[in-house]
């Protein structure tokens, strides 16, 4: 069963993001450096009449890489193509989509870190010069044919931006990062959420909402709509703050939006190896958990939070994250870094 605080894309959020998503660029909340300079570089685009440069978006999942790419292709007046990079598995593949767009249009590539290297390849000189090279055949009868493209624009999406080749990250004209969102953003999401799903919402049941969604919008919508629904049966509707803390309290999402997962995280480095250093790939061994999900989905927010480091010798429980669960190091230990804990 999926995590409901999980930023990952599950099912249920397709429907409920391509209902919520804003369209313009003056409908997104928060990132406003970013929307601030693709605004001057959607501006100064379309006034020379030339597509955008191509753009890299990276930050953790959930923060609206998708939504903005759709963003920026309204905001050209182009339509978007959306594929994943591990969906194109040949140079074939490629080929197909980028010979079906048009020109100006957009091609967003969601983790784009996840292309093969004989496909990143083909890419580069379609990015740079528009050009594809086609072969045809094996040995000494294979051909070349080379095609010209239309401009068009890239964009690249991923979480995991340390494992772009440099000369794919070089052959973005801007790059972008995606932070967490902060406390007043959130609270202006689940509001406008609010209102598109035409759910009542209080103003202090909607800042309880968005205290515990991480700082990630997917989050907010996903709670906003479990809140809703039980509000629905044992409220008639109405989300005040008490129907939303106790809708909240059964989902186990905590004031900080850590959950059990979160938690298990946490005290499986203090119980278990005595708050750290403690090895990325133990603690995954520990938990029955892949190690990629815990650096690219737990990690992150943790991080944010302060509740681990990260150190050459592995993950160290803080004194916050000690705080946050009611423990605290032993007496002969001189900070949260090691030592093992006594109940606060």
């Amino acid at each position: 069963m999926e995590r409901v605080i999980s930023s990952k894309p599950q099912e249920e959020d397709v429907v409920l993001e391509t209902s919520l998503r804003p369209k313009r660029l003056a409908e997104y909340i928060g990132q406003d450096k970013v929307k601030e300079n693709l605004g001057i570089f959607i501006a100064a685009a379309k006034a020379r009449g030339e597509p955008l440069e191509h753009l890299l978006l990276y930050g953790p999942p959930g923060l609206g890489k998708t939504t903005l790419a759709h963003i920026v292709a309204a905001e050209m007046g182009v339509s978007i193509k959306v594929v994943s990079g591990p969906a194109i598995e040949r140079p074939g593949d490629l080929a197909s989509i980028l010979t079906n767009l048009q020109k100006g249009d957009v091609l967003f590539i969601d983790e784009i870190h996840r292309l093969s290297r004989t496909v990143e390849e083909r890419l580069y000189p379609a990015m740079e010069d528009f050009i594809l090279d086609i072969v045809f055949g094996k040995g000494p009868g294979a051909r070349s044919i080379v095609l010209n493209l239309p401009r068009f624009t890239i964009i690249g999406a991923t979480t995991r931006y340390a494992m772009l080749t440099a000369p794919l990250r070089d052959r973005f004209g801007a790059v972008h990062r995606l932070n967490f969102y902060d406390n007043v953003a959130m609270l202006d999401i689940i509001k406008r959420s609010a209102a598109l799903l035409k759910v009542q919402v209080d103003e202090s049941a909607a800042a309880e909402i968005a205290k515990r969604s991480r700082g990630t919008p997917r989050v907010a919508n996903r709670l906003l709509k479990r809140v809703r629904d039980y509000a629905q049966v044992v409220a008639r509707g109405m989300v005040t703050t008490q129907v939303a803390e106790a809708a909240l309290g059964k989902l186990e999402v905590d004031q900080l939006g850590l959950d059990e997962i979160d938690r298990k995280v946490l005290l499986t480095i203090i119980e278990k190896f005595e708050g750290g250093p403690v090895g990325l790939d133990t603690i995954a061994a520990a938990i029955a958990e892949e190690a990629d999900t815990i650096m690219d989905v737990y990690e992150p927010y943790l991080l944010q939070l302060g509740f681990i480091n990260r150190t050459p010798r592995g993950r160290v429980a803080t004194k916050l994250a000690y705080k946050h669960l009611g423990l605290h190091p032993a007496p002969e230990s001189p900070s949260s870094e090691q030592g093992s804990f006594w109940p606060s």
